[in-house]
C-alpha cells in the first residue's frame, strides 16, 4: 500500500495524468454527454412521430363518425324512404340500405324514443348527429342477437392491469348515427344506424395501414393500432401469439389512470401485451360526454433501442481503439523524459535499502537532469567512504561492549540462580519448621481425641448405638486432620516420604487407580474411557505415581458434579511415556490455570489444602518428569504427565 501511494504521488504519474486527462476523462465525458443528448433527441423524435400517428388515427375515426352520420342523413332525406314509408315496404328498404351502407343496424325511431340516446334526441329535434356510444348486451340483442354474440369477448388475464372480477366483456362500442325524418302525416321520426366496432378487424387494420404505411418504420419494428372499450382491447392488430390477436387483453393500470380517469393523452413508452412500444393513447368520449374507451397507436421500441445501443457501442469502440493506439505512443515518448529521474529514484531507493554501491552511471547527452545524476553519484561516493569509516569504528566499539555485556549477563544469571535457590531453601526451611511444629501440636490433641473417642465407645458398648453416626463423623474428621498434617509434612520434607524407585508400567498403575476411585466415579455419574497405547516402563515409586494419578482423578470428579466423561490414556512420545487425563468438566479460566501448581492455592475453599497438585509436581519432578495442563472454561481440562522412559523399556 505504501509503495502504491509513492507511485501515485510521483512526478511522472502526476504529469502523465495531466497529459492524459483530456483523452481518458474529459473526452469520454463529452462523448457520454453527447450520446445522452442524442438519445434524448431520438426519444423526442419518436414521441413526435407517435403523436402524428395518433392524430392520423383520430382524424380517421372522426371522419368515420361524421361519414356515418352524413350517409344516414342522406337516406333520411331521400324520396325512396318516404315512398317506402307510404308503400309500407319500410323494413325491406331499410335492410337493403343497411347492407348498401355497410351498417350493422338501421331502424326508424319514433318520437317516444327521445331521451334514450342524445344522438336520437338531436335527430328528433331536427338535426342529424353521430357519435360513439356504448351499447349493453341487452341493447345489442334487441337490435340483432348476432351483434351481442359478436360483441362478447372473454377477458384475458393481463399483467399490470387493474384487478377485476369480470370474465367477459359483453358490451359493444358503436358508431351511432341518427338523422331526422319527416313523416307523411307531418310528424318527426329519427332514422338510426350504427356500426359495431367490437372485433371489427377491417376498421382497425385500415387505421394501421393509414398510419404505418410500408417502409414508414425501420426493419424489425411493427406498427399497431387498438380500439379499447374502457380498458379492454375490443379491436386490435396487436398479437398475443403468432396469428392470434390480443382481443380481450387489458391496458395497464398506469395508462388507464392517466387516459380514462384523468382524460389526458398518453405519449410515452408502454408495455403492450408482451413487449415495449412507443405508444400514444387518447380517450374516446361518447354522446353523453363520458370517457368510455381509448384509441391507441404505437410501434415496437426494440429496433430503436438496439440502434441506439449499437451506435453507443460503435462510438465507444472507436474511442477505445483510438486511445489504445495513441496512448502507448505518447507513453513511450514521455518515458524518455522521465528515465533519468526514475534512475535516480531507483538509486536512492537502493541506497536506502543498504546498497551503498548503487550508482546512476549516466551517459549520453549531458543535459541538466544527467548532470544532476552525475553529481548525485559523486555525493554517494563520499557518503560510502564516510560510512566505511563509521562502520569500522562501530565494529570495534561493539566488540568491546559485547565483551563487557557478556560478562555482566553471566554474572546476572548466576546471581538469579543463587537467589532463587536461596529463596526456595528459606521458604522450604520455614515451611518445614512451621509444619513440624504444627504437626506436633496438632498430633497430640488429635491422639487424645482419638483415644478418648475409642474409650467412650468401649465404655458405652451398645449404649453408643444412638450416637454411632456422630462417632463415625468424629472418626472421619480426625482422619482428615491426620491426612492434612501428612501432606504438609510431605510437602515440607519430600525426601522423608519418597518411596523406593522401581521399574513400573504406568498403564498398569493407571488401571489400578481407576479401580481405587471407582466408587467416587460411579457416584458422580462419570463414564471412563481408556486408551493405553504404550506399555513402556519408567523408574519411579509405584505409590508416588498412584498418589499423582488418584489426585488428578479426584480433581476431575470435583470438576464434573453433573457427570461427564473422563478419558485416561498412555502413549510414547520423544523418549517419554505420557499419561493423559482429560475431563469434560467446567474447565478453568487462564488466571486460575496459571496458579494450580502453587502451594496452598485451591478453588475448593474449605474442602482442600491446595497441596495436591504442588506435591504431584514435586513427585514427578524428582524423576525428571513434568506435569502440564490445558483448560478452557466450559470445555474441560487436560493434564499430561510426561515421565522419562527407563533405558531399554
Amino acid at each position: 500500500m505504501e509503495r502504491l501511494g509513492r507511485w501515485i504521488t510521483s512526478v511522472r504519474v502526476r504529469l502523465l495524468v495531466i497529459a492524459l486527462l483530456p483523452m481518458v476523462v474529459l473526452l469520454p465525458l463529452m462523448l457520454g454527454g453527447t450520446m445522452w443528448r442524442w438519445s434524448g433527441k431520438i426519444d423526442d423524435i419518436l414521441i413526435n412521430k407517435v403523436t402524428g400517428d395518433l392524430t392520423i388515427a383520430d382524424q380517421y375515426l372522426r371522419r368515420l363518425v361524421e361519414f356515418s352520420g352524413e350517409r344516414v342523413d342522406a337516406v333520411a332525406r331521400s324520396t325512396d324512404l318516404r315512398d317506402a314509408i307510404t308503400a309500407e315496404g319500410l323494413s325491406a328498404f331499410l335492410e337493403g340500405e343497411r347492407q348498401r351502407l355497410g351498417l350493422d343496424f338501421l331502424y326508424l325511431a319514433e318520437a317516444d324514443a327521445a331521451g334514450r340516446w342524445p344522438v336520437v334526441t338531436a335527430a328528433l329535434n331536427g338535426r342529424w348527429h353521430s357519435a360513439v356510444d356504448i351499447f349493453t348486451a341487452e341493447d345489442l340483442s334487441a337490435l340483432d342477437p348476432a351483434l351481442a354474440i359478436r360483441a362478447a369477448l372473454p377477458l384475458v388475464p393481463t399483467r399490470g392491469a387493474v384487478p377485476t372480477d369480470r370474465s367477459v366483456e359483453n358490451r359493444g362500442i358503436v358508431i351511432h348515427s341518427a338523422a331526422p325524418v319527416r313523416l307523411p302525416g307531418g310528424g318527426v321520426a329519427a332514422l338510426v344506424g350504427g356500426t359495431l366496432l367490437n372485433q371489427n378487424l377491417g376498421f382497425i387494420d385500415t387505421i394501421n395501414d393509414l398510419v404505418y404505411r410500408e417502409q414508414s418504420l425501420p426493419e424489425g419494428s411493427q406498427g399497431t393500432a387498438t380500439l379499447f372499450l374502457e380498458d379492454v382491447r375490443v379491436s386490435t392488430n396487436v398479437r398475443l401469439f403468432e396469428n392470434v390477436r390480443a382481443l380481450g387483453t387489458r391496458v395497464s393500470a398506469e395508462v388507464r389512470a392517466q387516459v380514462l380517469d384523468q382524460g389526458r393523452i398518453w405519449l410515452d413508452r408502454a408495455f403492450v401485451v408482451n413487449d415495449w412500444y412507443i405508444s400514444a393513447y387518447e380517450p374516446i368520449v361518447d354522446s353523453f360526454g363520458q370517457r368510455v374507451g381509448m384509441l391507441y397507436v404505437g410501434f415496437l421500441e426494440t429496433p430503436f433501442r438496439e440502434a441506439k445501443r449499437n451506435s453507443a457501442l460503435a462510438l465507444t469502440g472507436a474511442f477505445l481503439l483510438i486511445a489504445l493506439m495513441s496512448i502507448p505512443i505518447f507513453l513511450r515518448w514521455a518515458g524518455r523524459i522521465f528515465l533519468p529521474l526514475e534512475g535516480m529514484n531507483r538509486t536512492m531507493a537502493q541506497v536506502e535499502a543498504g546498497d551503498l554501491q548503487a550508482r546512476n552511471n549516466v551517459g549520453g547527452h549531458p543535459d541538466e537532469i544527467t548532470q544532476v545524476a552525475a553529481h548525485l553519484d559523486k555525493l554517494l561516493d563520499q557518503v560510502q567512504a564516510r560510512d566505511r569509516e563509521l562502520r569500522d569504528w562501530a565494529e570495534s566499539l561493539e566488540a568491546k561492549v559485547e565483551e563487557r555485556t557478556a560478562d555482566l549477563r553471566e554474572a546476572n544469571r548466576q546471581i538469579e540462580r543463587t537467589t532463587e535457590r536461596l529463596i526456595m531453601s528459606e521458604k522450604l526451611a520455614t515451611v518445614g519448621e512451621i509444619t513440624a511444629s504444627v504437626a506436633h501440636e496438632i498430633n497430640n490433641p488429635v491422639a487424645v481425641i482419638q483415644g478418648n473417642l475409642d474409650l467412650a465407645r468401649s465404655i458405652l458398648g451398645e449404649g453408643a448405638a444412638p450416637v454411632r453416626e456422630e462417632f463415625r463423623l468424629i472418626d472421619d474428621q480426625v482422619y482428615r486432620i491426620s491426612v492434612i498434617v501428612s501432606k504438609l509434612l510431605q510437602f515440607a520434607r519430600p525426601e522423608d516420604y519418597s518411596g523406593a524407585r522401581t521399574l513400573i508400567a504406568p498403564a498398569d498403575v493407571a488401571r489400578d487407580c481407576l479401580v481405587l476411585t471407582r466408587r467416587q466415579l460411579e457416584a458422580a455419574g462419570i463414564r471412563v474411557e481408556t486408551r493405553f497405547d504404550s506399555a513402556g516402563q519408567v523408574s519411579m515409586s509405584r505409590t508416588e505415581l498412584q498418589q499423582v494419578i488418584v489426585n488428578l482423578v479426584l480433581n476431575a470428579v470435583h470438576a464434573m458434579p453433573e457427570g461427564g466423561v473422563l478419558s485416561v490414556g498412555t502413549e510414547a512420545r520423544d523418549g517419554h511415556l505420557v499419561i493423559t487425563l482429560s475431563d469434560t468438566g467446567t474447565g478453568m479460566p487462564p488466571e486460575v490455570l496459571s496458579r494450580i501448581f502453587d502451594p496452598f492455592f485451591t478453588t475448593k475453599q474449605a474442602q482442600g489444602t491446595g497441596l495436591g497438585l504442588s506435591i504431584s509436581q514435586q513427585l514427578v519432578g524428582q524423576v525428571g518428569g513434568q506435569i502440564s495442563a490445558r483448560s478452557e472454561p466450559g470445555k474441560g481440562t487436560r493434564f499430561e504427565i510426561s515421565l522419562p522412559l527407563a533405558p531399554g523399556a
